[in-house]
């Protein structure tokens, strides 16, 4: 990470606010606790830049679940399923749902989406959706430079270790567990 800010200087800031258009959590803290542990990242500026790169992340696709609606979302797999929970979240819990969303994984996209189809204003969901990008890149900033100026650099490289083995592992039991519930299935 230290070596991305070196080789790109002030790019890499807008390489963060690429990589929060999409998605981000881990980066963030990633670049964060090198920042801290290095000096080469600016806090401030990591944080606005993925505040702004998110915030405009979720801005496109709440307009493409506005303007295409399912027909859209049906291209991706699995995502009609946690689009009609998140259909279900925004006519439930409306405005709170759209300032926390982006803090339960992998549904950021699909419930932007949601909203844009649930018939959320557009001024509506950005003024939420402004506030909740900010919520969400100040906390990720923070939490990566206190979790490196706590752990240090050393423990902060094994337990960033330790925290991908535990997602490959877990990501290896998944597939192991949809392959024999494939396997089981009687063909026909």
């Amino acid at each position: 990470m230290a070596e991305f800010w070196i080789e790109w200087g002030l790019l890499a800031y807008a390489g963060a606010a690429a990589w929060a258009f999409f998605e981000g959590e881990t980066f963030v803290l990633l670049a964060a606790a090198a920042g801290h542990a290095t000096g080469l990242v600016d806090p401030w500026f990591l944080m606005v830049s993925v505040w702004l790169g998110s915030f405009a992340g979720d801005q496109v696709w709440f307009g493409l679940g506005r303007r295409y609606g399912i027909r859209f979302v049906r291209r991706f797999p699995g995502a009609e399923k946690r689009l009609a929970a998140a259909i279900g979240f925004v006519e439930h819990y409306g405005d709170l749902f759209v300032l926390s969303f982006r803090f339960a994984y992998g549904i950021r996209n699909v419930a932007s989406a949601a909203c844009g189809m649930a018939g959320m204003s557009y001024v509506r969901f950005a003024l939420l959706n402004f506030v909740a990008a900010g919520v969400w890149a100040g906390s990720s900033v923070a939490i990566g430079w206190v979790l490196a100026a706590w752990l240090g650099a050393e423990r902060l490289a094994w337990a960033i270790g330790l925290a991908g083995l535990a997602v490959v592992l877990g990501l290896v039991w998944k597939f192991t567990r949809v392959r024999r519930a494939a396997l089981a299935q009687p063909a026909g």
